[in-house]
Parts: structure tokens; sequence; C-alpha cells
């Protein structure tokens, strides 16, 4: 018997720690997402024309004289024909690698912290694990990135892998939060609820990837363009970018819905309500951007915020849909039991 307690002890100290590790590797992702797509619109993604050194120096120099004199030449060779040296470029991609090195190091640790608990839950381990390979996968894609010099088709690639980061990431850490959501049982919540948020879930799906083709569009736009003409660039946008604006009005009532079918059931406090209401929150801050974006001009520091939002609403969803499946496994464990 003091055995079992003392395998339930350190089970539930492993569970702390993996949970406090995987929230903050979490939290630091979705920072490499910011400062990625800070990266993307501010113009700085060829700021180091090669990988994974930067102008063939592990750390990158603070002003041109430090270069070869023909080091344009030497680049536009190696197929970078508009290579310029600029300092604010090159630093803010090369803090962008520094960032993603060091959350490669955080989700090592999460996939150490993670192998104690696979007898306790062996997906956890699992998510854990994979989540450290598609971290080395998404690293060889950025060197594709930079060596297909910034082609939209690779950038879109690179973006969608991090959300199947984000993706695994959270999977790992609902399972690990697994025992604490049985003090908040979904046993009113409204039969249609499931329903309904399968229909959102491929709604949001929809939305953001109408919102890739805009970004690559703005990518195209802006190379035929030229940033002094940032402001007329909504012009020259094709018809799924006012489809796109719109369509954010449709997502924002059918999570409306959702929040009102949780509300009438299990009431404000329940978990479920309280992640739909940030998922809210989230839309009406990416509505906000939006309209930014496609009323004042574009302004690039909008641009990572709006990506931000989108990546956080992709994430609080994929964590409701799997707090609801466990909630519900719970719910029919507990039926079963009592029927026994």
């Amino acid at each position: 018997m003091q055995e079992v307690m003392n395998v339930m002890v350190v089970e539930t100290q492993a569970l702390r720690r993996y949970r406090t590790i995987a929230l903050i590797t979490l939290a630091a992702v979705y920072f490499l997402i910011l400062v990625g797509s800070t990266v993307r619109a501010s113009g700085a993604g060829m700021g180091c024309p090669d990988w994974p050194t930067c102008f063939g120096q592990w750390i990158p120099p603070t002003s041109e004289a430090q270069l070869p004199a023909n080091y344009q030449e030497i680049y536009a060779d190696l197929g970078y024909a508009e290579t310029r040296f600029n300092a604010v470029k090159t630093w803010t991609e090369y803090t962008n690698r520094l960032v993603g090195v060091s959350i490669g190091f955080l989700i090592l640790l999460t996939a150490i912290f993670s192998w104690p608990l696979r007898r306790y839950d062996r997906a956890i381990t699992t998510a854990s694990i994979a989540t450290f390979l598609m971290v080395g996968f998404q690293g060889w894609l950025g060197a594709k990135v930079v060596s297909s010099n910034l082609q939209p088709g690779m950038i879109t690639i690179h973006m969608l892998m991090a959300l199947a980061i984000v993706g695994t990431l959270i999977y790992a850490l609902a399972r690990a939060r697994r025992d604490l959501l049985r003090d908040s049982p979904a046993l009113r919540v409204d039969r249609s609820f499931g329903i309904w948020l399968y229909i959102v879930m491929a709604m949001t799906v929809l939305q953001v990837a109408m919102g890739t083709q805009v970004r690559e569009m703005t990518d195209f736009i802006s190379k035929a363009q030229g940033e002094a003409l940032r402001g007329t660039w909504v012009e020259y946008m094709p018809w799924f970018f006012y489809v796109h604006r719109s369509f954010s009005a449709v997502v924002l009532a059918a999570n409306l819905w959702l929040v009102w079918l949780l509300v009438k059931s299990e009431g404000w406090h329940h978990i479920l309500t309280r992640l739909t209401l940030a998922v809210v929150v989230v839309i009406g801050f990416a509505i906000v951007s939006g309209a930014t974006l496609g009323h004042l001009g574009m302004p690039a520091f909008v641009q990572p915020t709006h990506l931000l939002a989108a990546s956080l609403l992709f994430g609080l969803q994929f964590l409701i849909w799997m707090s609801y499946r466990q909630l519900s496994g719970d719910q029919k464990e507990i039926a079963a039991e009592a029927a026994i």
C-alpha cells in the first residue's frame, strides 16, 4: 500500500513539473510565431542570406565595413542578387534564429520531463518526443525558406508547421491536465455542442486558409508595388480578401453561439465556457487588427499581431476540442461505473 502511495506521489510531482515546462514552452512557441511574423512583416527575412551562419559568421556583423568589399557579388552568384546589408534587418532575423534555438532547448526539456510519465500516459511522452522531432524538421524548413529566397509557398509551409507544433504541444499538455478537468464535469452540456464545435472548427480552418492566401498575395503585391505604396496594396487584393474579411463576422457569431450553449447548460464559470469566451476575445482582436490593416494602409506593425491572433485562435479551439473529448469520456466512465 505504501509503495502504491509513493508511486502516486512521484507521478503527481512529475505531472506538475511537466505541466509547468510544457506551458512555458507553449508560450515560448507563440512568442516565436510573433517574432517570426515580425521578421516577415518588416522585410527582414533575408537579413541573413545564409543559414545557419549569417553573412558567413556565427555572430553577424554590425556594419557593412565588416564584410568583404565584393560581398554583394558573392551572394549574387549564390542567387541573392538583391542582398544589401542592413544592420536592423540582419539582427532582427538573427534574433529570430536565437529565439528558435532557445525554444528548441525548451522542447527538448519538455520531452525529457515527459519520460517519467510514460507509464502514467504514454501519449504524453509520445507527443512530446514527436514535438521535438517536428522542431528539428522545422529547423530544416527554415533553411529551405532562406535558400528559396523567401518563396511565399515555403513560408506558408513553415508557418503551418509551427501550428502543427502548437497543436501537438497542446495535445500533450491537455493529456497532462486531465486529472484537473475532473473537477469540472460536463454533465449538462447541450448535446448539440459537440456538433457545433466541429462546424466552428471547420469554419476556423477555412478562415485561416483564406488568411494564408491573403498573406501570400500581400507578399506578391509588396514586391510589385514596393513599400512606398503600402497604402495602396488593398486596392490590388483579389476577391478572397473581401470574403476573408466578411467571413470573420460569421466566425464570431458562430463562437458566440457556442458560448450561449455552454452558458445555458454549464454556466459562466465552467472551464469550457471560459475557454470559449477567450476565443471570442481573440476573434474580436483579430477583427480589429484586420480592419486596421484593411483601412489604414497595411501598417507593418499590425501584421504580426493579426497572425498571432489567428495562431491563438487555432490553439484555443484545439484545446476546447481536447477538453470536451476528455470531459465526455470521463462522463461516460462515471456513468458506466454507476451502472455497475
